[in-house]
């Protein structure tokens, strides 16, 4: 057994002090402790080990050891006869989202896949974690903790998939849904509207388990972060989530569709990754990159059912439902890189790039790509069986046959139970759409007549969208270029991502850009610019046609009977 110690007595300084007692059960002359390099949900490299201050190792006596550093994440620590080793160290904590650990005078807040060592050679011996925190903070975790604030948890996987929250501020309340225990805690969240918060976690939570048919855990928790300044962040736990989400005094207003949203999505995730997961993360090797082509599996789908399941349940309306669809319409079609890079090479990429822009033009969302392929294929399943069977049918039998079995799934795999299901080949949808690069505007409008649906366009309000190809957004006192159309006349003219916009015509463009812009509607433009510290001059022509063009999904005013049977099937 592994007993860690946790400390908070610094909190201003951000530093968690750690202290680990590890047993040298095989009487090793060296042991080698991991720090992970990843944590599950994002798909990159965290690098935690650049927290870690102050490593110490120690004997039985106390007498301190020799260790080195073997890579960034490795320490080797020579133990020869020494049967229990302690390890000494601080972790600096500063970073507050869903996945990291955060340090103040008001809360501790740990992911433990950042900052606990596992021994390389034992990493499924049990784990005893005491935490020494002030008397009158409360602790929410999926993890039981007891009176004297310790827990026992069964191994490393799972300790590194169990976050916790200390605090003062913590409200909580619990619903049950097939006899099974969900807890939501807030921390430093006010005025929370409990009734309706339990009502809308419990519809979906209802129906999400009515699909499967089981729940992959014992019980669950939604630890949700609530800050005082914008935020939007959930990563999955197979046995809880943690949401950041803020400015917290929007949550049950403005970003109450987000709190929803992100919920169905990480609760979906609870099948869909953590006990389902791709072969090549079964189990997780937590000392490099896990790499796949499947994530427009683990995170598409999520997002496609994760919201559909809102729409299922009577959480949200049709209306609502179909603005948040549109919104991954819009940002299919307003990124130039779906002619680059398929979702299929995306998803392996990740680990490269995928969780900053990158590039212009270089490469798709396994998010928004993953999504729309999955309403598709959702959408050839029900027209195959004549609206029998539908997405939720095939992923309940992967979850049974690769998930349920820990064996984990293959591209392959689920193209064979799509195939299975439906009695169609997929075989040119994955080579084309998943492999590929190949335009599936027409596959979306396809499964959209199926179901009843209108896609409308109109040139985008923004001025500089619509009639200049410039997609920009403020930065401090200046306005920022972030993605131009290509072939517009920003592009033709010469302007750059990054590009900041100072002038329109020796007018000073800030704080109202987009309104100069249309000021000098049907002229030419010279735009003063600062890039790269130098200021230079642009000419921009205007030209008669439209470029970015908003999007919106709607029901049709008047449904064929074959679409209203579809429509009620796909929608209830």
């Amino acid at each position: 057994m592994v007993r860690y110690d946790v400390f908070c007595e610094q909190a201003q300084q951000r530093y968690i002090q750690f202290k680990a007692v590890f047993e040298n059960t095989s009487n090793s002359a060296v042991m080698q402790l991991e720090l992970p390099s990843w944590r599950p949900g994002r798909y990159e490299l965290g690098n935690f080990a650049k927290n870690i201050k102050g490593f110490k190792a120690f004997g039985q006596q106390n007498e301190m050891l020799v260790f080195e550093k073997t890579s960034k994440d490795t320490w080797r620590i020579q133990c020869e006869g020494h049967a229990k080793i302690t390890i000494q160290y601080s972790y600096y904590a500063a970073e507050l989202n869903a996945g990291s650990t955060f340090l103040d005078p008001k809360q501790l807040y740990v992911n433990p896949v950042n900052c606990f060592f596992y021994d390389a050679a034992l990493p499924s011996q049990n784990y005893q974690v005491q935490l020494h925190i002030p008397s009158n903070w409360e602790i929410a975790s999926a993890m039981n903790f007891d009176q004297t604030n310790t827990c026992l948890v069964s191994d490393f996987d799972k300790l590194a998939d169990s976050p916790f929250i200390c605090s003062a501020g913590i409200e909580r309340r619990s619903y049950q849904v097939n006899g099974i225990d969900f807890h939501i805690c807030f921390n430093d969240q006010q005025m929370i509207p409990w009734e309706r918060v339990l009502q809308d976690f419990e519809k979906f939570t209802q129906r999400q388990i009515q699909d499967f048919g089981e729940f992959p855990s014992a019980s669950y928790t939604f630890l949700i972060q609530a800050l005082p300044y914008a935020a939007y962040h959930g990563v999955e736990h197979l046995d809880s989530t943690v949401i950041a989400l803020g400015p917290s005094c929007d949550i049950f207003g403005s970003l109450y569709t987000e709190l929803l949203g992100v919920s169905s999505h990480e609760l979906y995730h609870a099948w869909n990754i953590k006990a389902l997961r791709p072969a090549e993360m079964q189990p997780y090797d937590f000392k490099k990159e896990n790499y796949s082509r499947s994530g427009f599996i683990y995170e598409g789908i999520t997002t496609y059912m994760g919201d559909l399941y809102l729409l299922k349940s009577g959480v949200f309306s049709i209306e609502l439902y179909l603005k948040e669809l549109s919104k991954q319409v819009q940002k299919h079609l307003d990124n130039p890189g779906r002619f680059s890079m398929s979702v299929g090479a995306a998803s392996f990429d990740t680990w490269l790039d995928g969780y900053t822009p990158g590039a212009p033009g270089r490469k798709v969302s396994i998010y928004t790509e993953g999504c729309l392929l999955a309403f598709y294929t959702d959408f050839k399943l029900r027209q195959a069986t004549n609206n029998k069977f539908g997405l939720e049918q095939v992923i309940k039998s992967l979850y049974f046959d690769f998930g349920v079995t820990q064996k984990g799934y293959t591209l392959e795999d689920y193209q064979n139970a799509l195939e299975n299901l439906s009695g169609l080949s997929f075989a040119s949808f994955f080579k084309d759409y998943v492999q590929g690069t190949n335009a599936f505007e027409a596959l979306i409008q396809e499964a959209l007549d199926f179901f009843g649906l209108e896609l409308k366009q109109r040139p985008s309000k923004s001025y500089a969208e619509a009639r200049l190809g410039l997609k920009i957004q403020a930065n401090g006192k200046e306005w920022q270029v972030i993605s131009i159309y290509p072939g517009s006349p920003a592009d033709t003219g010469g302007l750059a991502t990054g590009d900041l916009i100072l002038g329109v015509n020796g007018k000073r463009a800030v704080p109202s850009l987009d309104n100069w812009l249309a000021f000098f509607e049907n002229q030419n433009k010279t735009l003063l610019i600062e890039r790269n510290g130098q200021f230079l001059e642009r000419f921009i022509p205007e030209v008669d046609r439209h470029f970015y063009v908003s999007h919106e999904l709607s029901v049709a005013n008047s449904l064929q009977p074959s679409q209203q049977k579809a429509f009620s099937a796909w929608a209830k």
